[in-house]
């Protein structure tokens, strides 16, 4: 019996990036094995039956949930993953952030009923709320060609660019002044831009907490960028497979397959095989090797990769500096998720703000100002977690997708951020986190309490209850220090920065080794962008020039 097994090109994680980049080099007649730790692939975006005993019928999304980037690009249309099954559901309203004195954000697909909602509150940031959402979905229509395209790539980024997003390019640049005072909004904070646009407070926070979703305070420069995660649930618009996150991954799975791509679960990777300066293959858990006759894709950072998986002295054969700059050039500020999972008996009412239904169609924010969003953010980075007065992010899926309940039940995923080391706690808990059973129930107690402050029937609707900490997170993810982005999302770290400039276009040092994964551009979130881009750098590489100048002169972005 053989113990190596032999394809083109082995990928290392099933994640829903290393099933996109499988299912285009499938498709260009490529033989491709996925190599997945979990017993089921889809790394952060899975639906899972979490609580089958306590809470039979209940499907919960492990981690990723709402979709918005990967509507910025063409994977779903090219895969035509509607015919394996995926169907995507849009949310409006998008956001609901109640207030403690009574007002509230509501916002709606639509901009003018959007705007609605708060002149009732604030007639001017009505109004400019409607220029800060115009000027991010310039931008965002401007640099939509960039994400799609390797970051290097400079024919095919300006490949992408059409006249409608030239002339929002154009709209953004404007003359002298107006581009350097976008390079200025750019370097800014978000707490500093949304002062300058707004006086309420009701309408700062839920912006700052979305914003912050790139993984930062809303006081820290650089990452004014976020702006755009509001604008976007206008336009295109926030969605969630039916069925959860992890339909997008059956749908992919289903097409890899019918491809003759393979998936193979509970294949922890613990080396890449080497025959020089090139990457031949990987040796799984167990000892087992899998041969790549022309390429390994790895979906997983690029740390574990070049520290964990290869020998110093192979990466520093082919560049002597890589191993230091990937230990201390990438930035993590240690924040991550504390996530909680509930079986609801009913869905949430929030009373105390004339309740309606759809506020708990899309996400529910609780940012009670911009300064508990600061704090919320920033006491994670020095280790210390910030449950006194917790700022959080919730949704409850089954509104707006019943069948992930039971008939006339609810489910209800909180995300609250939280150190993965804990400070003076080193060398306990889990992995030597300080996480502990007792510790991350005790937080999980504080995020319901603050909930139930604003709907007060949510303690009394838990059937059952799953708590998952940092650590744990970061276990089952394979996410170096529970960094579900692998890499902060901040300017310097984005682009063609990301992970590193040596290493940002998904091809590396070693020969026949690409990266691809939230770690590379355009990074986190459910897009498929990493995916795409790593295989069309991978078909660039192998493929005759003529097909290579045909790639080139096409247009990636559907029309606009």
């Amino acid at each position: 019996m053989s113990f190596v097994d032999t394809y083109d090109v082995v990928i290392i994680g099933a994640g829903h990036n290393g099933l996109v980049c499988a299912a285009y080099l499938l498709k260009a007649g490529y033989s491709v094995a996925l190599l997945e730790k979990r017993s089921i692939p889809g790394g952060a975006a899975t639906t899972e039956e979490l609580m089958p005993e306590a809470a039979s019928g209940f499907w919960f999304n492990r981690c990723a949930i709402d979709h918005e980037f990967i509507h910025l690009g063409p994977v779903v249309e090219e895969l035509e993953l509607r015919k394996y099954g995926l169907e995507y559901l849009f949310c409006d309203p998008a956001v609901f952030c109640p207030h403690p004195d009574g007002r509230y954000f509501l916002a709606h697909q639509s901009l003018e009923k959007t705007c609605a909602e708060i002149a009732q509150f604030n007639q001017r940031d009505a109004d400019k709320y409607r220029e800060f959402i115009d000027f991010w979905q310039r931008f965002t229509k401007a640099i939509q060609p960039v994400f799609n395209a390797p970051p290097q790539a400079i024919f095919d980024i300006l490949g992408n660019y059409d006249i409608k997003s030239i002339q929002n390019l154009l709209s953004i640049l404007g003359g002298p002044h107006k581009s350097l005072d976008l390079i200025r909004t750019m370097l800014t904070s978000p707490k500093d831009l949304l002062e300058e646009y707004f006086d309420s407070e009701f309408l700062r926070a839920p912006l700052a907490r979305l914003a912050s979703e790139f993984g930062a305070p809303p006081s820290q420069k650089t990452i004014s960028v976020g702006g755009m995660m509001m604008s976007m649930r206008h336009e295109p618009g926030m969605a969630r497979p039916r069925g959860g996150t992890g339909a997008l991954v059956e749908a992919l799975v289903k097409l890899v397959q019918a491809k003759g791509g393979v998936i193979l679960t509970d294949q922890n990777v613990k080396r890449i095989l080497m025959d020089g300066k090139r990457a031949v293959g990987v040796a799984v858990e167990g000892g087992k090797e899998y041969r790549a006759k022309l390429g390994v894709i790895s979906n997983i950072d690029a740390k574990r990769v070049f520290l964990q998986m290869m020998e110093p002295g192979e990466v520093a054969a082919v560049d002597k500096a890589l191993g230091d700059r990937l230990d201390r050039r990438i930035v993590n500020n240690n924040e991550t998720i504390l996530r909680i999972d509930c079986a609801l008996s009913e869905a949430p009412r929030f009373e105390f703000h004339h309740h309606r239904d759809e506020y708990l169609i899309g996400s529910v924010l609780i940012a009670d100002s911009v300064r508990q969003v600061e704090i919320a953010h920033q006491q994670p980075a020095i280790g210390n977690i910030p449950d006194e007065n917790p700022s959080f992010y919730a949704v409850v899926p089954t509104m707006r997708d019943p069948s992930m309940a039971p008939p006339g039940q609810h489910t209800l995923w909180v995300e609250f951020f939280a150190p993965y080391q804990i400070n003076g706690a080193e060398g306990t808990g889990l992995a030597g986190t300080g996480w502990t059973d007792e510790l991350k129930n005790k937080v999980a107690d504080r995020v319901m309490d603050k909930l139930a402050t604003y709907a007060p029937n949510v303690s009394r609707s838990i059937i059952a209850r799953n708590v998952e900490s940092p650590a744990e997170l970061g276990d089952r993810l394979g996410a170096y220090k529970g960094n579900y982005y692998h890499v902060d999302m901040t300017l310097d770290q984005m682009v063609f920065f990301r992970p590193l400039p040596e290493i940002a276009n998904y091809t590396t040092p070693v020969e026949g080794l690409y990266l691809t994964g939230a770690g590379t551009h355009p990074g986190g979130a459910i897009s498929g962008m990493p995916g795409r881009n790593c295989a069309r750098t991978f078909l660039n590489e192998h493929r005759p020039l003529l097909n290579r100048v045909k790639e080139l002169g096409k247009s990636i972005l559907p029309k606009m």
